[in-house]
C-alpha cells in the first residue's frame, strides 16, 4: 500500500511541477512578446529626423549597420531592418516609429537575428524585427539602442515594400559585392547578354570598385534599364575579408559582406520581379531541356508544387584550357574572358559535393546564405544535371588535370549567334 501511494503522490508532484512550468513558459512567453510590442512615447509631435539614403548607415556604437527597412506581413505585420551587427556586443535595438498625421512615436523591441551562416567572422547578416503598431502604416522607422532619446538626432529610413505591387520583371539577377577594381569587361558583358537571352530583365549589382572601363559598361547597362547598381561601401565601415572563411586575422565580415547584399537583394525585389536569382557574375545557369529560364521554370514548379528555392549544381569550366574557336579578333583589345572558347568542364571531384547556387521565390524566403536558404515558407529542390547546370568560368579547382580528363561540354554554343551579335552591339556602343 505504501509503495502505490508513493507512486500516486510522485505522479501528483509530477503532475504539479509540469504544470507549473507550462504556466512559468506560458507567462514568459506572453512576457517576451508584450515587451517587443509597441508602446507610445510621444504624442503630437512631428516627424523628424534626416532621411537617410546611404546604403549602409553605421549607428551611434559602431557596431549596427543599418541597410534597409522591409515591410514584412507574411506572418505578423512587421518591419525587418536587413542590417550587420556583432554577433555579441549588440544586444539590445529598438525601432521608433512615426505615426502621420496624429504625429504619434511608438517604440518596439526589437529582435535580433543574426544570421547563422557567420563563417567565424564577428560581424553578420542580420535581421532587425520589430511589430508594428496596429493602428498604423508607418512609411519611416529609426533604429536605437535604447526606447529613451531624441528622434530630432536619429536617422529616418523609409520601409520599402509598404504598397503590394505587381511584378513588373519575371528574373532579376542579383551581383553581390563587385570589387578588387574589377576589369572582366568582356566576360561581365557576354554574362549580363546571356542572362537577356535567357529572359532577365533585371540585373542588381551591388558594387564596391571597378575599373573606369567597367564603370562606362555599367553606365550602358543603367541607361538601357537592365542593370541597377547599388552603392556598396562596405571597406569605409569594417575590415572587409575578400575570403568566405575567417582566417583570424582581425577581419570584421567575409566575402565583402555578401550574404547581407544577397539578404537585400532578396527583399528589395520582392514585390517587383517573379523569380530573383542568386549567382555570380562568372556564373550562367544553363538550361540543357529547355530553351529559357521561363519553360524551365514553368516546368520546374509544375513537377514540384510548393517549392519556393531551386539549386543548381555548379561546374567549373576552367579559363586556362581553351578551344579556339570564336576568336574573334576585335574582341581581343576588350579585357577580360571569351566564354565562348572555354567548353571543357571539370569533372566531378571524389567525396566532394559540387555547391549550388538559386533561383527563388522573393516571396517565399525568410533568409540566405550564398549556396542555400537558410529560413523559407516552400520546399528546396536540386535541379537534376540534365535539366540544367551552372556554367563557371574561373580558375581550375583541379588545375593539375590533363585537357583529356576534362568534359568537353558545348551548351554554351546553342546561343553563340545570337550572343555574338549582343556582344558586339554593347562593345561598339562602349569600349571599341
Amino acid at each position: 500500500k505504501m509503495s502505490c501511494g508513493g507512486k500516486k503522490s510522485y505522479f501528483a508532484a509530477a503532475a504539479c511541477i509540469i504544470t507549473l512550468t507550462s504556466m512559468v513558459t506560458l507567462s514568459y512567453l506572453r512576457l517576451q512578446r508584450l515587451s517587443h510590442l509597441p508602446k507610445i512615447i510621444q504624442e503630437g509631435s512631428r516627424c523628424r529626423g534626416k532621411i537617410t539614403n546611404r546604403t549602409i548607415t553605421p549607428l551611434k556604437d559602431n557596431r549596427t549597420f543599418i541597410i534597409s527597412p522591409y515591410f514584412d506581413d507574411r506572418e505578423s505585420k512587421v518591419t525587418r531592418v536587413i542590417g550587420i551587427v556583432h554577433h555579441e556586443d549588440v544586444k539590445q535595438l529598438y525601432c521608433w516609429f512615426c505615426c502621420q498625421p496624429d504625429g504619434k512615436i511608438y517604440v518596439s523591441k526589437a529582435k535580433i537575428d543574426v544570421h547563422s551562416d557567420r563563417f567565424g567572422f564577428p560581424y553578420g547578416a542580420t535581421d532587425i524585427v520589430c511589430l508594428e503598431p496596429e493602428n498604423c502604416d508607418p512609411t519611416h522607422v529609426s533604429i536605437h539602442q535604447s526606447p529613451h532619446g531624441n528622434i530630432d538626432q536619429l536617422p529616418r529610413f523609409e520601409i520599402k515594400n509598404r504598397k503590394a505591387e505587381t511584378f513588373s520583371v519575371d528574373f532579376t539577377v542579383c551581383i553581390s559585392a563587385m570589387f578588387g577594381n574589377y576589369n572582366n569587361v568582356l566576360q561581365f558583358i557576354q554574362s549580363v547578354e546571356m542572362y537577356k537571352i535567357l529572359g532577365v530583365q533585371k540585373v542588381v549589382i551591388y558594387k564596391n570598385n571597378c575599373s573606369h572601363l567597367m564603370e562606362k559598361v555599367l553606365r550602358f547597362y543603367m541607361e538601357e534599364g537592365t542593370v541597377e547598381v547599388i552603392p556598396w561601401p562596405i571597406n569605409s565601415h569594417l575590415k572587409v575579408s575578400s575570403t568566405w572563411q575567417f582566417m583570424q586575422d582581425g577581419t570584421h565580415i567575409g566575402y565583402y559582406g555578401q550574404i547581407t547584399a544577397l539578404n537585400d537583394c532578396i527583399y528589395r525585389n520582392m514585390q517587383r520581379s517573379k523569380f530573383v536569382v542568386l549567382n555570380d557574375v562568372d556564373e550562367i545557369i544553363l538550361p540543357l531541356k529547355h530553351p529559357d529560364w521561363k519553360t524551365m521554370m514553368d516546368s520546374l514548379q509544375e513537377q514540384n508544387p510548393g517549392t519556393g528555392v531551386f539549386l543548381f549544381e555548379n561546374h567549373i569550366f576552367p579559363k586556362t584550357v581553351s578551344t579556339h574557336v570564336f576568336n574573334i579578333s576585335s574582341w581581343d583589345t576588350v579585357p577580360g574572358v571569351n566564354i565562348l572558347q572555354h567548353v571543357h568542364r571539370e569533372p566531378d571531384r571524389k567525396d566532394l559535393i559540387n555547391p549550388r547556387k538559386m533561383i527563388i521565390d522573393p516571396r517565399k524566403v525568410i533568409q540566405t546564405s550564398v549556396h542555400s536558404v537558410l529560413r523559407a515558407y516552400g520546399n528546396s529542390v536540386n535541379v537534376p544535371m540534365d535539366v540544367a547546370l551552372i556554367y563557371h568560368c574561373r580558375v581550375p579547382h583541379q588545375g593539375n588535370l590533363p585537357r583529356e580528363s576534362l568534359i568537353r561540354d558545348t551548351t554554351l554554343w546553342r546561343y553563340n549567334s545570337s550572343l555574338i551579335m549582343n556582344v558586339n552591339k554593347v562593345l561598339y556602343q562602349t569600349v571599341l
